[in-house]
This record gives C-alpha cells, structure tokens and sequence, in this order.
C-alpha cells in the first residue's frame, strides 16, 4: 500500500519576491520624483510669469546656459550682421501661420552671436535686412536638448532667442511664447509610475497564487 504524498508547501518564491519588491520601489520613487519636479516646474511657471509682467530691460544673455531669471524679460541687441538664417515654422500674433525667420546675428569681430526672430514670412526666402537694433522678448532658442540628452550630460547648453516687438520690413510679428505654455505634466507621470508599480504587484501576486493552484 502506498503512502499518501506529503501535502505542497507554499512558500513565496524569494528571489523573484525580491526582484519585483525592488522594481515596485523603483517606480514607487520615480513618481515621488516626478511630483517634486511637478513643484519645481509650477515654481518656475510662476517665475516666468512675472518676469513676463515686467517691463522693464535686462541685457541679453549672449553666453549660454541662460538663466531662468532671463526667460521672458524684455531686452534688446545690436545685430551688425545675420550671419545665417534659420527658416522654422511659426504663427504670427493674430495666429496666422508662416515661417519664422531667426536670424544668426554677429555682434562684434569675436564671441559668440545672438539669435532674432524679425518676424513670420510666407515663404522660405530670407528678408532683405542687414542688421540693426532689435528690441523684444527673450525667450528659449529653438535647439533645446532632450530629457535624455540632459540625463546624459550631452546636450549642449541651450540658448536664448529675441522675439523682435516689430518685424523688418515684409514681414508680420512673430508671436511671443506664454509661460503658461511651459510644460508641466509631471503629475501625469507621477500617476503612471504608480500604476505601473501597482500593476506590476498585483500580477505577481496573482502569478504566484496560480503557481499554488493543484
């Protein structure tokens, strides 16, 4: 007559319980992250309003990294010379689209140039200007590095741009970004990590509990 078997023994497996409590942990963390950068932003929101609010003058941050103290103040240049034109797409300040024509300007016979955006054109062909005294708003240039590029340490630092408060002749006024239109949807990513850990527990549990099944 043969013995019955010994009943199963239900432990938790160990290694894969660790390995999935400390992927729950990591996301956990990511999304307390994601909500401390949800109030640095709203922070820096706030600050690009008032600057937005002030009218008075800063000289412009020819050198990069610029300040955030900068971003949304008014200032002015001295183009002597565009050196290069960056044709982007845009809308002027009744919302009409066109092409934003920067201008690449030099300053003086060495260091670095500044960049200007005279206006919106209908086409691709750079205005007749040569330079002058362009008075507006600085606001972030149009290269900005990627999140992963900053995680990186490789993206180089962004520059500013000026929005001219009048177009050269032929063309129509650029229109001046919001800092209402900065983004913020580190609160949306918050919610997703911990979705994500929540999710993740939850499948385990219910993987190991049909493991148990007979």
């Amino acid at each position: 007559m043969t013995e019955p078997a010994p009943p199963s023994t239900r432990r938790w497996p160990l290694v894969p319980t660790i390995i999935v409590l400390v992927a729950v942990a990591v996301m956990i963390a990511l999304g307390v992250w994601q909500l401390q950068r949800k109030n640095e932003k709203e922070a820096l929101i706030a600050l690009f309003q008032r600057n937005t609010a002030m009218s008075a003058t800063v000289a412009y941050p020819e050198l990069p990294p610029v300040a955030d103290a900068f971003l949304y103040r008014k200032s002015s240049v001295v183009c002597l010379e565009p050196v290069r034109w960056d044709p982007r797409s845009g809308t002027d300040r009744e919302g009409m689209a066109g092409i934003r024509m920067i201008a690449d300007c030099r300053t003086g016979a060495e260091g670095p140039g500044v960049l200007v955006d005279v206006g919106i054109s209908d086409d691709f062909a750079p205005p007749k200007w040569s330079g002058g005294t362009v008075q507006g708003t600085i606001v972030p240039g149009p290269e900005q590095p990627t999140v992963m590029e900053r995680a990186m340490g490789k993206g180089a630092p962004a520059r500013a741009m000026l929005i001219a408060n009048a177009p050269v002749a032929g063309l129509r006024a650029s229109a001046v970004p919001s800092a209402d239109d900065t983004p913020n949807n580190h609160f949306a990513y918050a919610v997703q990590w911990f979705l994500f850990a929540a999710a993740a527990l939850v499948i385990y549990i219910l993987a190991v509990r049909r493991r148990w099944r007979p």
